[in-house]
């Protein structure tokens, strides 16, 4: 009998049958490869960990699945800043409630977005910081453009944010997905973009793209050279992070357990390498925390929404 209530609770169950990781987005992405590299890691504590690809709705349907899940340890997601924080005043309608259908386990990952203009163009207007760009914004009403990945993208959100603060005008030009509103910059389609730093460091790199500053409240380790947004534009700060999540009801100790084996995982030499390797910085936090820094984020982004006037029907 004591072996069969064994087997049956939680945390004896995820030693028995692997974990299954969803990740609300299509495999091959910076948050695909990092949600492997930790399944990977956490295998000795915790048994074979299974990711379960479920890309679309913005990251909806893939939430949705783990919201919806059996909360006994088996079932846990990624959690991001779109499905947590954007998505929920975004859409019209939304299949979860972000701030009531989770129990949080812990941070992953930050990654600073970039503000960065076609180098070519920022030559020709004489834009060499960020403090030229807004008295060229200024001098010039209406003059400049910047793209993203799309309405309510976090790109789009960041230009609203940036142009609220520096007091400027510029034509939002929304693109379908942040390749194509790379490919727009990189072409002098349009002036500025704010981008995943990830995305656009080998351009940064190779001299096609200028970066202006970080959008991160301190530098970027990963761009030391380049100084944050809130040097000029104070309490600035909005990047791209993810996490883990359980559905709501997940026991405390089988969430404790869970917390335990990632942080682990995050905190090793490797994944810190590999996490470098994608401009990604590790960040850990206990489920307490973590819970308070997504409540904070949905909050800000209500905002931010409403600011920009996006809206998904």
């Amino acid at each position: 009998m004591a072996a069969a209530a064994a087997v049956s609770s939680p945390l004896a169950l995820a030693q028995a049958r692997p974990i299954r990781l969803i990740v609300p987005y299509a495999a091959g992405g910076p948050i695909d490869v990092t949600a492997r590299l930790m399944a990977e890691r956490v295998k000795d504590s915790l048994g074979t960990v299974i990711i379960d690809n479920r890309p679309g709705g913005g990251g909806n349907i893939g939430a949705d699945a783990v919201a919806k899940a059996a909360p006994d340890g088996l079932t846990i997601g990624i959690s991001a800043v779109a499905t947590h924080a954007i998505n929920p005043w975004l859409f019209a309608k939304m299949p979860y409630d972000a701030g009531k259908d989770f129990a949080p386990i812990t941070q992953m990952v930050r990654v600073p977005n970039v503000l960065v203009m076609n180098a070519d163009t920022a030559a020709r207007l004489k834009i060499n910081t960020l403090a030229d760009l807004i008295a060229y914004g200024k001098a010039n009403p209406g003059r400049l453009n910047y793209g993203s990945g799309g309405n309510g993208s976090a790109g789009h959100l960041a230009g609203e944010m940036f142009k609220q603060g520096a007091g400027i005008f510029a034509v939002h030009i929304p693109y379908n997905g942040g390749s194509p509103a790379q490919l727009a910059l990189l072409s002098g389609q349009v002036d500025f973009n704010f981008d995943n730093l990830a995305t656009a460091a080998p351009n940064i790199r190779a001299g096609k793209l200028k970066a202006l500053a970080v959008t991160t409240l301190g530098r970027s380790p990963a761009l030391p050279d380049v100084p944050p947004v809130a040097d000029t534009l104070k309490g600035f700060a909005i990047d791209t992070w993810w996490g883990l999540v359980a559905p709501a009801g997940t026991p405390r100790d089988v969430v404790a357990k869970l917390n335990s084996a990632f942080v682990a995982a995050l905190q090793s030499p490797e994944a810190k390498t590999r996490f470098a390797a994608l401009m990604a910085e590790p960040v850990t936090s206990s489920p307490e925390e973590f819970g308070r820094f997504m409540k904070a984020e949905l909050t800000k982004y209500e905002k931010l929404v409403r600011l920009s006037g996006a809206k998904v029907d």
